[in-house]
């Protein structure tokens, strides 16, 4: 039979056939606008929807979330195929930083701020935010942009009740150089942009999936 090649598109009766079919290895990065109320789990006995309902189906593989996003909390959330790939952009280590836009109700102290990017002692161990900013509001509500290096469960609410506030509404704008598109609607998901995917990679130390990956993308930009 004929050798395909990687990039090419291949037709079978009028059909184009996914890459992950004919390239099993072939990784992918896809970002996710998760809404308020889903879980970021495969299935819940509750019944509650969940992220990955929503998701393209795949060929071959599965998709891996990079990190949770709570119940709660909406914005965006990365997916990949590739394992390896999503323990690395979890991990502090790799110095990834997550910027969240937050609603608070009522004043914040300069002293609160002060202790936020100092540091505080959470029951899991020390936080703090690497930056806080201040973006506005209307009446009682005011909005922060707030970045962390690391996303241990509800770290971002549980900073900020440590100063006594609560958060009214949470999400994630920003995930590392992935920012969620003012564009974007809850629900959607888009696969990244190639400048995107090699930063990615090089702050991962994964610069040798750069090809698996253009492999993907250029077929789905020809196939389109």
């Amino acid at each position: 039979g004929d050798t395909v090649t990687p990039g090419e598109v291949v037709e079978v009766d009028g059909r184009t056939l996914e890459q992950e079919v004919l390239f099993p290895s072939s990784v992918r990065i896809l970002a996710y606008y998760k809404p308020e109320g889903e879980l970021v789990s495969r299935r819940d006995p509750q019944g509650r929807p969940t992220v990955f309902r929503k998701l393209p189906q795949l060929a071959a593989g599965s998709w891996r979330a990079v990190g949770r996003l709570d119940l709660n909390t909406s914005g965006l959330l990365l997916f990949t195929t590739d394992g390896e790939l999503a323990n690395r952009l979890m991990h502090p280590a790799t110095g990834i930083d997550r910027e969240y836009a937050v609603r608070i109700r009522g004043a914040v102290s300069e002293e609160a701020i002060r202790n936020l990017l100092a540091g505080v002692e959470l029951e899991d161990g020390p936080a703090r935010f690497t930056d806080i900013v201040e973006v506005g509001g209307e009446g009682a509500n005011r909005w922060y942009h707030v970045c962390l290096m690391e996303g241990r469960k509800r770290e971002v609410r549980r900073l900020w009740e440590s100063q006594g506030v609560q958060v009214s509404r949470l999400i994630r704008v920003r995930f590392g150089p992935v920012v969620l598109p003012r564009s974007a609607r809850p629900g959607s998901f888009w696969d990244l942009e190639r400048d995107e995917v090699d930063a990615l990679l090089e702050w991962s130390g994964m610069e040798h999936l750069k090809e698996r990956v253009a492999r993907v993308r250029e077929a789905r930009g020809r196939g389109k």
